[in-house]
């Protein structure tokens, strides 16, 4: 069946590309591929678009709202951040002048926070979804991913936030490091809650943690899967010490697929931090569709 698209949404990140064709709010399509921002020059952005979308184009233009990494200065076009305190959706997205006839394509701005340092990309557009389907909603919004955002959120707008490369960390012991020799698939849930309680009561022995789990394997034979979950609840135990002032006592909710968001999930309930889970994909289409509504043609 041929789908035709009354606007484009996109979610645009360093690595991959997602795109939806949708009919008022509802998504009739979608697409996707690697050509995130890391690997396109500015020149390539609207051909990596069009491939996944030019099929629900007509000769009339359709509007395009991305958010995410082509909002970066070495995306399709920069879209400056807003300073917090600020809505997560302060303004109209920006422009991208000069596309092809058949679009107007839009990028949602980013965040940024002076003190201490931080910025966002993408997650602001989550946010705003979540706020437009949670009226009055205030509290703590924790984004796990590569980059784990924790949000602090007060009558609409962005208070302040923290970022922890703790996804990203996994990633990188888990594949480049020693720890790449002892750490396996599957997973044990127990492994991961003794090494969050271990990290959330003395989150300085991280480090010498880390390489337990590399003796642990050698002297032990320990599984694989119980080295993953010893590695994940160590990094997420860290985090959440960090962290603390921003969940201790506050309504949370967490933003993100579904598979990490539980896991955050896991490892705050064991501090008697309930969570409410939100579907990232979910989000992040109703934060564009808000952010379309910005628009004045």
């Amino acid at each position: 069946m041929s789908v035709k698209a009354e606007w484009i949404a996109v979610d645009w990140g360093t690595s991959h590309l997602r795109v939806w064709a949708i009919q008022d709010t509802r998504a009739v399509g979608e697409a996707r591929s690697d050509k995130g921002m890391g690997r396109l020059a500015r020149s390539e952005f609207q051909d990596a678009l069009l491939e996944l979308a030019g099929g629900w184009l007509d000769d009339a233009p359709v509007d395009v709202i991305a958010c995410g990494m082509v909002g970066a200065r070495q995306g399709w076009v920069e879209a400056p951040y807003a300073t917090v305190p600020v809505a997560p959706l302060s303004g109209a997205p920006i422009r991208v002048p000069q596309t092809d006839p058949r679009i107007r394509a839009y990028v949602v701005p980013g965040l940024k926070q002076l003190k201490p340092t931080d910025v966002m990309r993408g997650e602001e557009t989550q946010i705003a979804g979540f706020l437009a389907l949670n009226k009055d909603w205030d509290g703590v919004i924790c984004l796990p991913g590569t980059h784990s955002k924790w949000v602090h959120v007060s009558a609409g707008e962005v208070v302040s936030f923290q970022t922890f490369m703790t996804g990203e960390m996994f990633d990188l012991l888990s594949k480049t490091s020693v720890l790449r020799h002892s750490v396996g698939d599957g997973w044990y849930d127990d492994a991961f809650r003794e090494a969050v309680e271990t990290t959330l009561s003395k989150p300085e022995s991280v480090a010498a943690r880390l390489f337990g789990i590399r003796a642990s394997d050698l002297l032990e034979a320990t599984e694989g899967a119980v080295s993953r979950a010893r590695l994940s609840g160590l990094l997420i135990g860290a985090e959440l010490a960090a962290a603390r002032p921003y969940w201790l006592g506050q309504q949370i909710a967490l933003i993100g697929a579904s598979g990490m968001s539980e896991i955050y999930a896991k490892a705050l309930e064991l501090q008697g931090v309930p969570a409410t889970v939100a579907d990232g994909q979910h989000m992040t289409l109703a934060g564009l569709n808000a952010a379309r509504k910005l628009l004045e043609h």
